[in-house]
């Protein structure tokens, strides 16, 4: 406290940053300049409102230039973006501007890494950003910090970013000024930076203005115009203009934005306040000083004009504009909170011992919003077609700016980005996530997870117990530890003596290791191949499609690769392609009637599925679609016992030759009445699913356990179900299915039907004939220590030969394959590293010379790949559906 009182006694008055003007903002014919602290002038010409336009862009800060920018430079040049304000005025201009392509997974580090090559390829352009080639430093205090940065080093250079760990007397060497006797090292990125943010806005806008767009500021935007379900116009406060595509790049006021349209469209955003200050120059402060991220210190810095500048993102946050974001809050700061900024300024002073003799010039508090789960908000929404979301970067505006703009332009001109951006997708949200009060509580939280350490498999704890099933109390009694998905909650496992040793059912104690799971994950797995388990998988989503006539069976045949014409209670797995043949969906659909069906697919399909069904009904009203997931409850029963237990508490027979595997009958369970119940289990074992009407649930469960008792009967989480179906091979959508697999990379070719019409048909030939690039496969590996070695979790580096060919997708321990198992997929490239298309891509994945290995945190472990069902995993999976899972192409 006292070091503190030193230094705000020396706090100067509240300067802003940058001292960005406007001399004038009136939309008549005069010449507008912006004056910034490098002394440039950027000329333009106001010019009247256009009546139209291809694309409308909303926000001048960094995203909507780089959208605009992009699209010039594919030749759409009939682009507007429409500023309330002035140009780089909401949050962009306080931006720190440091470029850092280290990130937790490919996408994102593919798009920083093209932001950084923009930039920098800009600078020597001679477009003046202010990049400064000084190289980023993240520093690791801790083992498990530095395990994470093992495993981002292995992903970067397998990718080819140079990335290199130091030692901490290596950092000292690196960096003299800061203190480096509490760290365990650093992994140091030579081509990172730092920019002048709203240079580079100036920038991007300059050069798409040259090429045919419009930057229009002042001009208020109120109102998204739609008919059909498709973008018409923008109401604006200077008039309508009309467009073809609308571009929702506002930033903190993306979600008023998206709330002005009919129908509203949900961009759920909320504004928190973010800290850092600024100190007058210091001698030992080197100009080109590396960008460093203390991040178990929550703190980042960089040089500024000589002086330090530092802030972070601390583990609880202070959200702010609660009821709105005042739309004149331009060039502003909010008050200074040195109070909060406290554990941040402690920090800070144990990094950098010449902050004893600091002075501060200021404490910027500036807002930035920050989505429900740290992730970017991009892509076409589900609610309106045509209508773009590039907002919610969490305080990574500028240096994911550039690829998020590369990708938007994708997205619009092509139909979809060139990699998979699923865990960005606008489209992964519910209603419940744009519910202000849950965002006000979940942005807390949201804010320091930006630095803090983030467990695989772990969830955020604030705004949680909001969407359960009927059976969450009892199975909360019963042990359950909680996971969240599209904000339902599924247990994952359980504990039964949780509640003994106090634990939350909510917080779960991560780790890179041997998970604190393994054990009770191990006993459930068995119970479901010897005895019988009831797992609650009513989160699952579920959707009704109905007609009068033949309406629903066509439109579903187009939909559906594969054969949906098949008789009454029958139950077919089946994707849904897109023109390019890739997973738009991947479900089970079950024919109740001549023209009725039951879909279910992944609970993250809930929103995006849902708008793909409703974006091709026909025109005539003659199908109706209707999202059903909260009505039905849905409860797994797995296990060799299943279909005994099932058999004393119904009225039909559940023998095979009576109630066949994927068949779908309505039967009654105890009291209850008019349940479907579906003799498959998503994990390979015999069992049925049974989808229950939600009043009647909470019965179900307590019948099945009570006549289970004999059987062996206990709870089971969905840890039990990922084990069991990656031992199998089977593929999951959104974890190892995308937007970009074929049935025939991942191994489904016997799932299409190529005798029938159906979306995406003729590239699946074209693939067919010629054959693809990569193959879905499985891997063992070899000499892994399930007790001691780094565990795999998805996106490590697969090589082939010393050659990265892929990444894995799902791992998870195999139990009766004794192994530790890693699905992926591997491509055949070229010799300049390039996919390239193989008609014998089996039998270059199992080619006997080949040698794989899976590098995990740094390590590389041996791996047999296989691309059938292995033969161990066979013994216990019910022989009825080997049909479905040895099939192969």
């Amino acid at each position: 406290m006292e070091r503190q009182a030193r230094m705000m006694m020396r706090t100067l008055s509240c300067l802003r940053q940058h001292n960005v003007r406007t001399s004038i903002r009136s939309l008549g014919g005069a010449t507008r300049q912006y004056s910034t602290d490098k002394g440039q002038t950027l000329e333009r010409e106001a010019v009247a409102l256009p009546k139209h336009a291809r694309v409308v862009i909303a926000g001048g800060g960094i995203i909507g230039p780089s959208v605009a920018y992009h699209l010039t430079e594919r030749g759409w040049t009939d682009v507007v973006l429409l500023e309330q304000g002035s140009l780089t005025c909401g949050t962009t201009w306080h931006s720190v501007g440091m470029i850092g392509q280290l990130r937790a997974n490919y996408p994102e580090m593919e798009a920083c890494r093209i932001s950084r090559n923009l930039y920098a390829r800009l600078e020597e352009e001679g477009h003046g950003l202010g990049w400064k080639p000084c190289g980023g430093l993240n520093l690791a205090r801790t083992k498990d910090r530095w395990t994470e940065f093992k495993r981002k080093h292995s992903m970067a250079s397998a990718i080819g970013l140079e990335t290199h760990l130091l030692s901490p007397k290596e950092i000292e060497k690196l960096v003299p000024l800061i203190k480096t006797d509490d760290l365990i090292g650093g992994i140091w990125l030579p081509s990172d930076g730092a920019v002048t943010a709203p240079d580079v806005s100036m920038a991007l806008m300059r050069i798409a203005r040259e090429r045919g767009a419009k930057f229009m500021e002042g001009v208020k935007v109120e109102k998204i115009l739609t008919k059909n379900g498709r973008v018409t116009g923008v109401e604006t406060s200077a008039g309508n203009i009309d467009c073809e595509y609308f571009v929702n790049c506002a930033g903190q006021w993306a979600r008023e934005i998206g709330k002005s349209t009919t129908p509203k469209v949900r961009v759920p955003l909320h504004s928190c306040e973010h800290f850092y200050l600024v100190t007058k120059p210091l001698e030992e402060v080197d100009r080109l000083m590396p960008g460093i991220r203390d991040y178990d210190g929550y703190t980042y810095s960089r040089e500024w004009n000589g002086g330090l500048l530092a802030g972070g993102f601390e583990p609880v946050s202070k959200p702010c504009f609660h009821t709105g974001v005042p739309d004149k809050f331009e060039f502003q700061l909010l008050q200074e909170d040195w109070d909060h900024f406290q554990i941040l300024l402690d920090q800070i002073l144990l990094r950098y011992p010449i902050m004893e003799k600091a002075e501060i010039r200021q404490l910027v508090n500036g807002p930035e919003s920050f989505s429900p789960d740290a992730n970017w908000i991009l892509g076409e929404t589900a609610e309106v077609d045509n209508y773009y979301v590039a907002a919610g970067l969490n305080s990574r505006g500028v240096v994911g700016g550039g690829g998020v703009g590369h990708y938007m332009a994708e997205w619009i001109i092509d139909g979809k980005p060139s990699i998979n951006l699923w865990q960005f997708d606008v489209r992964r949200f519910v209603d419940h996530h744009n519910n202000r009060r849950f965002l006000y509580e979940r942005v807390k939280e949201v804010l320091g997870s930006v630095f803090g350490l983030r467990y695989p498999k772990e969830d955020f704890t604030r705004g949680r117990k909001l969407r359960t099933s009927p059976l969450h109390t009892r199975l909360e009694n019963a042990g359950a530890m909680f996971g969240e998905t599209m904000a339902y909650e599924r247990p994952m496992w359980f504990d039964p003596d949780k509640r003994d040793r106090g634990e939350d059912s909510y917080i779960h104690q991560g780790s890179y290791t041997k998970p604190a799971w393994f054990e009770f994950t191990q006993d459930e797995y068995w119970a479901c191949k010897e005895r019988v388990c009831l797992i609650d998988m009513s989160n699952f989503a579920k959707f009704e499609i109905k007609s009068a006539g033949n309406e629903a069976l066509e439109y579903l045949q187009y939909l559906c690769s594969n054969n949906i014409d098949l008789e009454k209670g029958t139950i077919i797995h089946t994707g849904m392609q897109n023109e390019q043949g890739g997973f738009e969906n991947d479900c089970s659909i079950a024919r109740l009637g001549n023209n009725n069906f039951f879909m279910i697919c992944p609970a993250t399909q809930q929103t995006r599925a849902l708008s793909w069904l409703r974006r091709h009904l026909p025109a005539d009203g003659s199908v109706q679609v209707s999202d059903v997931t909260s009505m039905y409850s849905g409860i797994n029963v797995m296990g060799p016992h299943a279909q005994a237990l099932l058999g004393d508490v119904t009225d039909v027979s559940t023998q095979k030759k009576d109630f066949k595997v994927m068949t779908c009958r309505f039967i009654d369970v105890g009291n209850a009445s008019g349940i479907r119940a579906m003799r498959l289990t998503h994990a390979g074992e015999d069992g049925f699913i049974l989808y229950i009407p939600s009043e009647y649930a909470l019965h179900v469960y307590d019948t099945l356990m009570t006549a289970g008792t004999d059987y062996g009967i206990r709870n089971a989480g969905y840890y039990a179900i990922r084990h069991l179906r990656v031992e199998k091979s089977f593929a999951y959508w959104g974890l190892d299915l995308d937007e970009h697999t074929t049935p025939l990379e991942c191994g489904r070719e016997f799932r299409v039907k190529f005798d029938k019409d159906f979306i995406g048909k003729e590239a699946l030939q074209k693939q067919r004939k010629e054959g693809v690039s990569r193959k879905f496969a499985q891997f063992m590996l070899e000499d892994f220590d399930v007790e001691t070695d780094i565990w795999p979790w998805g996106d490590e580096p697969i090589y082939r030969n010393g050659v990265k060919v892929g990444s894995t997708t799902t791992c998870g321990y195999g139990f009766t394959l004794e192994r530790m198992v890693c699905l992926g997929f591997v491509s055949d490239l070229d010799q300049n590293g390039n996919p390239k298309i193989n008609p014998q891509i089996n039998d270059y994945v199992m080619d006997k010379e080949a040698v794989y290995e899976i590098d995990i945190s740094g390590k590389r472990f041996k791996a047999k790949p296989g691309i059938h069902t292995p033969k161990l995993a066979l013994s216990s999976v019910d022989p009825s559906l080997l049909a479905f899972i040895q099939k192969d192409t």
